[in-house]
């Protein structure tokens, strides 16, 4: 077995026993730097880090291949790449950006196909003067969206 195989086996058995937490990437590089970066359903502690990267480190040898390794989470302004990252969002404002327009909006549901995002905007009234609040609606696919950041409101 590879190298990178090894560590990925590994990397499976440490998310086995925390099945809350979720890879979002997983970099080998020709150096030998291995980078875990991941997610949670409950967020990411600093025990979830050292839980992992203890799974890895501790059961690969040093005298037969040196390495480095990170291990870390998503991170707030990380673009969301997983269903699993959207379900874990419904109810936050999300920053979409599509091939056509970018809408920061609140994640109302995530599907396996697509989310659902709402928002209000002022628009002009139809009739007569002056402008009203308009409630939108729209359902993008996930393989319609460019990049998607969870907006931090303050």
């Amino acid at each position: 077995m590879g190298f990178k195989d090894k560590v990925k086996q590994l990397l499976d058995a440490g998310l086995e026993e925390h099945p809350d937490l979720f890879l979002i990437d997983l970099t080998i590089t020709d150096s030998y730097k291995i980078i875990v970066t991941l997610d949670g359903d409950n967020g990411v502690q600093l025990q979830d880090c050292i839980n992992i990267s203890r799974a890895i480190e501790h059961n690969l040898d040093r005298e037969e291949q040196d390495f480095s390794l990170e291990v870390a989470s998503a991170g707030v302004s990380a673009p969301l790449k997983l269903v699993r990252q959207f379900k874990k969002n419904i109810g936050r404002t999300l920053k979409v950006r599509t091939a056509n327009q970018t809408i920061e909006a609140l994640l109302i549901d995530a599907s396996e196909e697509d989310i659902t995002l709402e928002w209000s905007s002022r628009e002009p009234k139809k009739i007569g003067k002056g402008k009203e609040t308009v409630l939108h609606n729209e359902k993008i696919a996930y393989s319609d969206i460019v990049e998607a950041v969870v907006t931090i409101i303050f």
